[in-house]
C-alpha cells in the first residue's frame, strides 16, 4: 500500500511537470498604438510540437498590472503549423496606461524545450521576453515586428545566416545587438554559453567554414543579419541535430529636431537547429537595390541555385508584404524547383507607402538535400536582402512666366499624392539637367537653392526674390519637390525644369575680378553691359559705380566712380587680402538722373582650411549669375611651390567640376604626387567660370579670387611654456587693505603672472596663442580654461580673493596643445587682530570690543568668526557667531553677558575661532585665545 501511494504521488509529480513543459522554442512581444494611451500587445511564440501546447503564462504590462497566471486564461488565438516540428501561437491583449512613461512589457511562461545545448537544464527553464515602449504625448509610435520566423536550420561547419525581416510601420530606423536569453526580468538563463563557446568545437582554432581561424558570431547593427561562421559539431552525433538559442534586441530610432531619439526596443529569443551532415547552402541572385515611384510597378526576378545540385525553394518576407497594396511573388506558396529556382516579384506601391527609409525584402533560399540515413533531412538556408525605396511622383505642369516688377510667376498642376505635406520651390540661374532615376529631390551641388515651402494644395507662386526683385538678364530656372509627413518622411522626384529670363533694362555686371591682392594697394576690375533691352529714348546712358565691404546682401554702398559712359572700372587702394567687396552700377539717363540700379555682385572670396598633410579650399561669391554651370563646369585652382626653379610662381594645378564637388577643393598633393610640407606656406587663388545663360550676354564670365596663403597642419604639439611666475608688484600685502574685509566688499584684487616660450631647438615655433587655466583648489581635474592670449603675461582682474592656482599651455596653428606648464598658486594674506582692552563707558570712544583696524592690523579675508568670553573660573559669559543674521565679523561686544547684564571692570578671557578665505581648507581655521581688560 505504501508502494502504491508512492507510485501515485510520483505520477502526479510527473504530470505536473509535463503540464508545464510547453517546449517553447522562441518568441517576442510586439506593440501597436491604438490611440492615446491605449496599446495592443501581441505575444508570438513558437513551440516544439512534440511538447504540450502553450499554457497560462504571465503577461506584464510594465505598470504594475499583469494578465494570465492562475486567475485568467490567456486568449490564445491563431495557431499555425510551420513544418519541421514547429508551431506558431499568438495571443493579443489591449491595455490603457494612466500616463506617459517608459514601460517594460514582458511575457513569461514555463518551460523551454529540452536539451538546448547552450544553457543548463532548459527543460526546467522559464521562457521570458521583454519589450520597451516609451509613451510620449508628442510621439506616436508602434514597435517593429518580424516577418521571418525565428526558427532556422544549419549544418556543422557551414556558415549559418538568418535575418529576422524586421519591419517598422512608422518608418523608424532600426539597430540590432545581441543580448542573453532570460528566464525572468533581469535574470539570464542558467549556464548560458555563446554559440561559439570552445566546448562546441572539436578544433576551435579551425572552427570557421574556411578552417583557417576560430569561429565568429556577428549581427549587423544596421541590417540585422546574423552570421555564425560556423557551427561546431562536438556535441552533435553524426546525422543528428541539436538546438541552440540566441537572443537579440532591435532598437527603434527617430530623428526629432535634428537628434536621434530612441523610441524603445523589442527582444527576440530565437532557436537554431544544427545538423551534423554535409550539405552546401544554396546561392541567391537578387536585383540591385532600387527605387520605385508610387503608382508605378516594380518587377524583379530572383534566382536560386545549389552547389550540390539540389532543388531550391525561395521564400520572400519583409515590409512590402505587410502593407496594402502588398507585393506579390510567384510561385506562392513557395515550392522546390530546379535548380535553378525562379521567383518572380512584383509590387505597385501607392502614395501612402512613400517614405524616406527603404523597404527591405528578405529572400530566403532553402535547398532539399538527399542525405543517406536521414529521412526528410532539413535543408541549408541562405538570406539576401533587397532594398526598395518608394518615391513620390514628380509634380507636373510647371511653367514660369516673367511679370512686371522683376518677378516670375509659377503655376503647376494639383499634386497627385494628397498625403504629401508640403511643396518645395527650388531656383537657380541657368538650366541644369540630371538623371532623376532613383535620384529624388534636388541633387547636391546642383546650384539650386530652396526658396519657398508651400502647402501641397497650392498650385502657384510668385518669386520676388524676397522683395528685392530678380536680376535682369538672368535666366531663372525652377523645379518643384513634394515632401511627405514625418515620421516616415520621404520626398518626390523633382519636376521638370521651367525657366524664364528678365529683360535687360539695367546695367548687368559681368566681372568682379581681383587683379591685385594686398592689404593697402589691392585692385578689382568691374565690367558691365549696357541696358540692352531698355528704350534708347532715355540715352545716351551714363553709369555710376557703388561699392561696399563684404559679400552679404544689404548694407551701405558708397559712390566711387562716375557717372561716366565707361563700361568698366578698376577699383584701387583696397584691402583685398582681408576683405571681399560688392558692387552695384547705377544707371543715369540723358539728364544725368539715376533711373535704376543693377543687382549686387561681389568678388570671389577664397578661404583655406589647413588639415594634416593637406589644405582644403572653399570659395563663394554673391553674384546674380551662376558659377555652377553645365556649359562651363570647371573652376581652376592655382598654387605656388610647384616649379622648383621658381617656387614663388603661381601655376595652374587642378580643376573642379562644381556640379560634382561644389565650390571646394582638397589639395593633398595628389595632382603631382608630392605631399604637402607642413613647414611650407602655400599660396592659392581660384578662377571661376559662370554664366547668365542668356544669349544676349557675354559668357563665360571669368573672375579670380584673392590670393590666400596657408600651411598644412601638423600633429606635433609645441613645448610647454616655461618660467611661469607671479609678478611681485601685485603681492597680497601690497594689494590688501582694510576694505578687503571678507574678501568680497568690492575691492578689486589682481593676480598677475607671466611665462616664456621654450626656445629649445627641438620645440616647434608655430605657437598661435596660449591657453590659461585656473582653479580655486589646485586639485588635478578641477582646472578650467580662463582665457586665451597671444601675450606672455596675464592679469586676472576684478578678484575678491587671490587664492587661485594657474597653469599655461601653448597651442599651435594646427590646434595641437602642449603639455601643461608648472602649476603656480597664490594665496590670501589673512589677518585678524584683537585688542586687549576697551572702555564701554558710553563716550563713543573704544566703547566696544572689535578687531583692530589700523593700516597694519586691519581684518583681511575673514569669512566667519565665532567669539566666546569666559571668566577666570572658565564659565562662559558671552558668545557670538558672525554667520547669524545681521551680524558681522566685527563682534562689537559691549561688555555684557549673554543675558544683557553689564560685567564689572576686570580681566576676562576669550577664544575666537576665525574662518579665513585660504587656498588650502586645512589652513582656513585659526583659533585665537587671549585676554581683554574692561575699564569703566
Amino acid at each position: 500500500m505504501r508502494f502504491l501511494r508512492f507510485l501515485f504521488f510520483s505520477f502526479l509529480s510527473f504530470a505536473a511537470i509535463i503540464a508545464h513543459a510547453t517546449h517553447i522554442r522562441a518568441g517576442e512581444v510586439i506593440a501597436k498604438r491604438v490611440s492615446g494611451l491605449t496599446y495592443e500587445f501581441t505575444f508570438i511564440g513558437y513551440r516544439d510540437v512534440e511538447g504540450v501546447p502553450f499554457g497560462n503564462g504571465v503577461f506584464d504590462f510594465g505598470d504594475g498590472t499583469t494578465f494570465g497566471g492562475e486567475n485568467e486564461a490567456i486568449p490564445w488565438g491563431n495557431i499555425e503549423d510551420l513544418g519541421n516540428g514547429v508551431e506558431k501561437w499568438e495571443f493579443t491583449l489591449t491595455h490603457t496606461y494612466s500616463g506617459s512613461a517608459n514601460y517594460l512589457v514582458s511575457y513569461q511562461e514555463d518551460f523551454r524545450n529540452a536539451n538546448i545545448q547552450n544553457m543548463s537544464g532548459s527543460v526546467n527553464t522559464s521562457f521570458y521576453v521583454e519589450t520597451l515602449i516609451i509613451i510620449d504625448p508628442l510621439i506616436v509610435n508602434s514597435t517593429p515586428f518580424f516577418t521571418v520566423p525565428p526558427i532556422d536550420q544549419g549544418v556543422v561547419g557551414g556558415i549559418f545566416e538568418h535575418n529576422p525581416g524586421a519591419f517598422d510601420p512608422d518608418g523608424d530606423s532600426l539597430s540590432y545587438f545581441f543580448t542573453t536569453p532570460k528566464l525572468s526580468e533581469g535574470q539570464d538563463v542558467n549556464g548560458y554559453q555563446s554559440l561559439i563557446s570552445e566546448s562546441f568545437y572539436d578544433n576551435f582554432n579551425e572552427g570557421n567554414q574556411a578552417k583557417d581561424g576560430p569561429p565568429t558570431l556577428t549581427i549587423d547593427p544596421v541590417t540585422g543579419t546574423l552570421v555564425w561562421d560556423a557551427p561546431g559539431g562536438a556535441t552533435i552525433p553524426d546525422k543528428e541535430n541539436r538546438e541552440f538559442n540566441v537572443a537579440f534586441v532591435v532598437e527603434e530610432w527617430r530623428r526629432i529636431n535634428g537628434q536621434l531619439i530612441r523610441l524603445g526596443f523589442v527582444t527576440r529569443d530565437m532557436q537554431i537547429i544544427i545538423w551534423n551532415y554535409d550539405n552546401e547552402p544554396p546561392e541567391l541572385e537578387i536585383p540591385e537595390d532600387t527605387c520605385v515611384v508610387a503608382g508605378e510597378t516594380l518587377s524583379g526576378i530572383i534566382t536560386g541555385t545549389d552547389p550540390d545540385g539540389d532543388p531550391v525553394k525561395i521564400e520572400a518576407f519583409g515590409g512590402p508584404f505587410q502593407i496594402s497594396p502588398s507585393a506579390t511573388v510567384d510561385p506562392d506558396p513557395a515550392e522546390f524547383q530546379g535548380p535553378p529556382s525562379i521567383l518572380n516579384f512584383e509590387w505597385s506601391p501607392s502614395c501612402e507607402q512613400v517614405r524616406a527609409a527603404p523597404y527591405e525584402v528578405q529572400f530566403k533560399a532553402e535547398d532539399d538535400p538527399s542525405i543517406v540515413g536521414v529521412p526528410n533531412p532539413p535543408g541549408q538556408v541562405n538570406f539576401e536582402t533587397w532594398r526598395i525605396t518608394v518615391l513620390g511622383p514628380p509634380p507636373t505642369g510647371l511653367n514660369a512666366t516673367t511679370q512686371t516688377g522683376r518677378r516670375i510667376a509659377l503655376n503647376w498642376d494639383p499634386y497627385s499624392c494628397t498625403n504629401a505635406d508640403s511643396m518645395q520651390v527650388w531656383r537657380r540661374v541657368g538650366e541644369f539637367s540630371f538623371d532623376p532615376t532613383c535620384n529624388p529631390g534636388i541633387p547636391e551641388n546642383s546650384g539650386y537653392e530652396l526658396i519657398e515651402t508651400l502647402a501641397t494644395s497650392q498650385t502657384s507662386y510668385v518669386d520676388t526674390n524676397g522683395s528685392i526683385g530678380l536680376s535682369p538678364g538672368s535666366k531663372y530656372c525652377y523645379r518643384l519637390v513634394a515632401t511627405y509627413p514625418l515620421p516616415a518622411g520621404g520626398i518626390s522626384l523633382a519636376s521638370e525644369e521651367a525657366c524664364d529670363s528678365l529683360l535687360i533694362d539695367v546695367p548687368v555686371i559681368t566681372k568682379v575680378d581681383v587683379l591685385e591682392t594686398s592689404e593697402t594697394v589691392g585692385q578689382i576690375e568691374i565690367n558691365w553691359t549696357e541696358p540692352i533691352q531698355k528704350s534708347p529714348t532715355f540715352g545716351p546712358f551714363q553709369y555710376e559705380v557703388l561699392r561696399k565691404e563684404g559679400a552679404q546682401a544689404g548694407g551701405t554702398y558708397v559712390s566711387i566712380n562716375g557717372p561716366s559712359s565707361n563700361l568698366s572700372f578698376i577699383d584701387t587702394g583696397l584691402n583685398t587680402e582681408d576683405i571681399s567687396y560688392s558692387y552695384k552700377i547705377v544707371l543715369h539717363d540723358n539728364t544725368n538722373q539715376p533711373v535704376d540700379t543693377s543687382q549686387q555682385a561681389s568678388s570671389v572670396w577664397l578661404q583655406p582650411k589647413p588639415l594634416v598633410g593637406a589644405i582644403r579650399l572653399n570659395w563663394d561669391a554673391n553674384v546674380p549669375w551662376s558659377n555652377n554651370s553645365q556649359k562651363f563646369p570647371y573652376h581652376y585652382i592655382w598654387r605656388d611651390n610647384v616649379d622648383n626653379s621658381d617656387l614663388a610662381d603661381i601655376q595652374l594645378i587642378d580643376s573642379v567640376v562644381v556640379s560634382m564637388d561644389g565650390l571646394s577643393y582638397l589639395d593633398d598633393g595628389r595632382f603631382n604626387g608630392i605631399t604637402l610640407d607642413e613647414e611650407v606656406e602655400y599660396c592659392y587663388f581660384v578662377t571661376t567660370y559662370g554664366t547668365y545663360d542668356n544669349d544676349l550676354l557675354p559668357e563665360p564670365l571669368i573672375n579670380n579670387s584673392q590670393i590666400i596663403c596657408a600651411q598644412p597642419n601638423d600633429t606635433i604639439p609645441p613645448c610647454a611654456p616655461i618660467s611661469v611666475q607671479f609678478n611681485s608688484s601685485f603681492d597680497c600685502e601690497v594689494q590688501a587693505s582694510c576694505q578687503s574685509i571678507s574678501g568680497n566688499s568690492g575691492v578689486d584684487l589682481v593676480n598677475a603672472f607671466s611665462w616664456d616660450y621654450d626656445r629649445d631647438i627641438t620645440c616647434d615655433d608655430d605657437i598661435e596663442f596660449f591657453r590659461v587655466y585656473f582653479s580655486n583648489s589646485g586639485q588635478e581635474g578641477e582646472f578650467e580654461v580662463l582665457t586665451q592670449t597671444t601675450a606672455t603675461e596675464f592679469f586676472h582682474n576684478d578678484l575678491t580673493t587671490l587664492a587661485y592656482c594657474y597653469y599655461v599651455t601653448a597651442v599651435d596653428r594646427s590646434g595641437n596643445e602642449s603639455l601643461i606648464s608648472e602649476v603656480i598658486c597664490n594665496d590670501n594674506c589673512p589677518q585678524y587682530v584683537l585688542p586687549n582692552v576697551f572702555t564701554p563707558n558710553g563716550d563713543f570712544r573704544n566703547d566696544t570690543f572689535r578687531p583692530m583696524q589700523t593700516t597694519e592690523t586691519c581684518p583681511r579675508f575673514v569669512q566667519k568668526v565665532i567669539f566666546k568670553v569666559f571668566n577666570r573660573a572658565g564659565t562662559e559669559l558671552f558668545s557670538y557667531d558672525s554667520s547669524e543674521p545681521e551680524k558681522s565679523i566685527f563682534i562689537d561686544w559691549n561688555g555684557t553677558t549673554k543675558g544683557g547684564n553689564e560685567l564689572p571692570a576686570g580681566v576676562y578671557y576669550y577664544s575666537a575661532e576665525v574662518l579665513f578665505n585660504r587656498l588650502n581648507p586645512e589652513e582656513a581655521v585659526e583659533v585665537i585665545n587671549g585676554w581683554v581688560q574692561i575699564i569703566r
